[in-house]
Order: C-alpha cells, then sequence, then structure tokens
C-alpha cells in the first residue's frame, strides 16, 4: 500500500512540475516575442535612417545600418532561442502525455489482472461444460413434455406411404369396375314402341269416360 501512495505522490509531483516547467517556458516565449516585436520596429527606424541620410551625411548612414545590423543579429539570437524552448516545451509536453499513458495503462492492467485473478481457464471450462450439460437437459425435457401421451413408437413415413398408396390403388379399381357394370341402353323396337302407345291411348280414354260419368251426376 505504501508503495502505491509513494507512486501516486511522486507521479502527482512530477505532473505539478511538468506543469510549472511548461508554463514558465511559455511565458518566456511570450517575452521574446515582445522582444521580437520590438527589434523589427528599430531595424525599420534605422532603416529609414540609414536612406535619409544615405547622400547628405554618410557618416550618420553607416551609423544607422551598423546599429541595424546589430538589431538584426540579436533578432537571429532571439529566434533561436525561441527555437529551442518551443522544442523543449514540445518535449515536456510529449513526456507527460506519454507518462499518462502509461499510467492509464498501467491501470488497466491491474484492473485485467484483478479480474483474471479470479478467472482460471480450468473453472471457465467446468462453467462451460455445466451450461451444455443444462442446455441438454432442457432439451431434453422440452422434448418430452411436447411428445403427446400415449402416442407410442415413432410413425414410419415409408409406412404411411405405402398406405396411402395401396387406397388409391384400391380407389382407382373401383371407379373402373364401377364404369364395366354401367347399363347400355339398346334401341327400342317397333314393336315395343306400338304397345307404349297403345297403352298411353287407353289410358287416356278412360280419364276421359271418367270425366264423363263426373258431369253427368252434377247435372242430376
Amino acid at each position: 500500500m505504501s508503495g502505491w501512495m509513494s507512486y501516486f505522490t511522486g507521479r502527482k509531483a512530477t505532473t505539478e512540475s511538468a506543469r510549472d516547467a511548461i508554463v514558465g517556458l511559455r511565458q518566456q516565449l511570450l517575452m521574446l516575442e515582445k522582444k521580437e516585436e520590438h527589434l523589427m520596429k528599430k531595424i525599420e527606424e534605422e532603416e529609414k535612417k540609414a536612406r535619409a541620410n544615405a547622400t547628405s551625411n554618410k557618416r550618420l548612414a553607416m551609423a544607422a545600418l551598423r546599429q541595424k545590423k546589430a538589431h538584426e543579429n540579436e533578432l537571429d539570437r532571439i529566434a533561436g532561442t525561441r527555437l529551442t524552448l518551443e522544442t523543449q516545451v514540445n518535449a515536456i509536453e510529449s513526456a507527460n502525455l506519454n507518462a499518462e499513458t502509461m499510467l492509464a495503462m498501467k491501470k488497466g492492467a491491474d484492473a485485467l489482472k484483478g479480474i483474471h485473478s479470479s478467472l482460471k481457464v480450468e473453472k471457465v471450462d467446468q462453467t462451460m461444460d455445466s451450461i451444455r450439460e443444462q442446455m441438454d437437459l432442457t432439451n431434453e425435457i422440452s422434448d418430452a413434455i411436447s411428445n403427446p401421451v400415449g402416442m407410442g413408437n415413432m410413425v414410419d413415413e415409408d409406412e404411411l406411404k405405402a398406405e396411402l398408396e395401396a387406397l388409391e390403388q384400391e380407389e382407382l379399381d373401383d371407379r373402373l369396375a364401377g364404369a364395366e357394370r354401367a347399363p347400355v341402353h339398346a334401341p327400342l323396337s317397333p314393336v315395343g314402341v306400338g304397345r307404349e302407345r297403345v297403352t298411353a291411348q287407353a289410358e287416356e280414354d278412360d280419364e276421359e269416360a271418367q270425366l264423363r260419368q263426373l258431369q253427368a251426376e252434377l247435372a242430376m
């Protein structure tokens, strides 16, 4: 526990130190930028002075050019210093980012270690085997529940197909036999036609006689 405390305490101190260093470097960069602006104005002034006195006062013009050159040299030195400071700031920020990244990775590794400390490959295999056994048992129970009581063995599909074909053949045979037993209508002979006509005429005469008899009784 003390190791962890010292680690975090040291890490906090390092972070604060890096932050302070970056702040100090950036403040120095701002000062250098202001110095550069001031020198650039001085250079412009000395150049104007040299131009103004180039023909009328060469001594003053030469002095202005020497001063201009001194300002330019100073400006170059400041530019080099700025580059060094900016490089240092970038290096500190990059190092600080790497440190924070490593800290986050270490925390992640410790978390994984803590999780895996209670997970062993053997325990995982045992758990998976137990899950598979329970799933198989669940399937068996479901099959037993879904199987209707008293159904017996499974139905043979081939046997059902054979029985269906036998029924179809039997139906076809019955249809063929019925076609063979159908009555054949032979044409009527002239003699039979004559007899039917005589019988129909006799029935008609008998009905007329009965009608006349009824009329006579009503007239009485």
